[in-house]
């Protein structure tokens, strides 16, 4: 499986000021298979060691942070002696060790010649007690769910060359095969140990227990590193999102959760779920000027769940309403392919906002910063895009050219660019080019 972080990953081997490297991401999205892969494809040896099941290294960090008996006993753990340079040393769950996290800086001051990658829950990392984060002596990447560029590129390569290519007379040809291929995301998600279920054995109810798993995972998470008080409202802020998003409005509605919810209730709970990205949040902006950070409105945002096929395990959509049928987009109100949209946005490195006016229905799904400049968004789920938003806000602002994603193929217009839904990866990494 190919993972657009190594080339990432490389970069940060390759760095004269390289430091220990700390790979954040939610659970489930494949830091460990990418460390330990990369290790495999890039280094001599590789020391491997899951904190959470070595109780050895409990104890290597109490003493001192003296680097010469640590790397040995690194290497009794392991039964591997590093090497600089030669050796990847990776120190997975490191949130599960006292005094672990601390341990970077002096990985990073004395010992900057060895290649040390850790990774671990967020929460854990951030909240160690009796510990210093330490600033300025780590390095950090962040990991996502599978782009469907990624996603394609598994399933069937040759279209995801030619996507990535961009000859749109030729993506015209194979529209309704890589369609399929969409529909197919949209029902997994871009969770690896579901798409390489999904590769090996093409059960879809193999697949949805994976995705119910998973799910289990997160609210297992919930409590293990909050009160049980703060757990309940992070599960109830969890529990409401999906009929958050299948109301006409997706603005987030804190009587959704139960009546008379207040958000100064619940500010805690949706900053654990977005610190530990398993939610992503949209700002509404006031008005559509660079920066955008500038104009946010935090009282009026929008929450998204980090994988459309998370999402559809959560509303329990059945295989043929999403890969057979337009059931779920109309049943959904175009949820599933706002959710696809953020999930590509975000894993590109954006930062999303939306826009819509105070005292009308005038409403833009999307706006980003790219290329220097400011794009607005308007999704769409099927080839039918009749909608006024965009067209009327671009009339209003002619100083801006719309985006639009949709099932319809390329097309260029003064006022508006459409954008197949399946080529976004390819269409924002291209504009970053340029």
């Amino acid at each position: 499986m190919k993972r657009d972080i190594f080339n990432s990953l490389i970069h940060w081997k390759n760095k004269v000021d390289r430091k220990p490297l700390i790979i954040q991401g939610a659970r489930q999205v494949g830091k460990t298979w990418a460390m330990r892969e990369f290790g495999a494809r890039e280094y001599k040896n590789t020391i491997y060691i899951n904190c959470d099941d070595e109780p050895l290294m409990r104890n290597v960090f109490e003493k001192d942070y003296d680097m010469e008996r640590i790397l040995l006993e690194l290497q009794v753990i392991s039964g591997i002696k590093p090497e600089p340079g030669n050796t990847l040393i990776i120190l997975d769950e490191i949130q599960e060790v006292p005094r672990g996290i601390h341990s970077l800086k002096y990985f990073c001051e004395k010992a900057r010649e060895y290649h040390v990658m850790v990774a671990g829950s967020f929460l854990g990392i951030a909240l160690q007690e009796g510990t210093s984060f330490p600033v300025g002596k780590v390095d950090m990447l962040y990991m996502y769910p599978m782009s469907f560029s990624e996603f394609i590129a598994e399933i069937n390569p040759n279209l995801g060359n030619l996507l990535e290519a961009q000859r749109w007379d030729s993506i015209a040809t194979f529209h309704d095969k890589i369609v399929e291929i969409l529909r197919l995301y949209y029902f997994l998600g871009g969770m690896p140990e579901v798409v390489q279920s999904y590769i090996n054995h093409k059960d879809l109810k193999e697949v949805r227990q994976i995705q119910q798993n998973i799910l289990a995972t997160y609210r297992n998470d919930f409590s293990k590193h909050s009160g049980s008080n703060v757990a309940i409202k992070i599960r109830q802020v969890f529990d409401s999102i999906p009929s958050q998003l299948t109301k006409e409005n997706k603005k987030f509605i804190f009587n959704v959760i139960k009546k008379g919810a207040r958000a100064a209730e619940y500010e805690l709970a949706i900053q654990w779920l977005i610190d530990c990205g398993i939610v992503y949040k949209a700002n509404r902006v006031k008005e559509v000027r660079q920066p955008l950070k500038f104009y946010e409105d935090i009282s009026a945002f929008k929450l998204f769940i980090i994988d459309c096929g998370l999402f559809g395990c959560m509303n329990d959509t059945a295989p043929e309403d999403v890969l057979l049928s337009n059931n779920a987009f109309v049943e959904y109100k175009g949820a599933f392919t706002e959710i696809f949209v953020m999930q590509q946005l975000v894993a590109e490195g954006y930062t999303p906002y939306y826009w819509s006016k105070e005292q009308s229905d005038g409403e833009l799904d999307f706006i980003i910063q790219m290329d220097g400049k400011i794009f607005p968004i308007e999704v769409k789920a099927e080839e039918n895009v009749r909608a006024k938003s965009l067209h009327q806000f671009i009339k209003d602002h002619p100083e801006f050219k719309g985006l639009r994603f949709s099932m319809k193929g390329y097309q260029e217009q003064d006022w508006m660019t459409n954008i197949p839904l399946y080529t976004i990866n390819q269409y924002i990494c291209n504009k970053n080019a340029n």
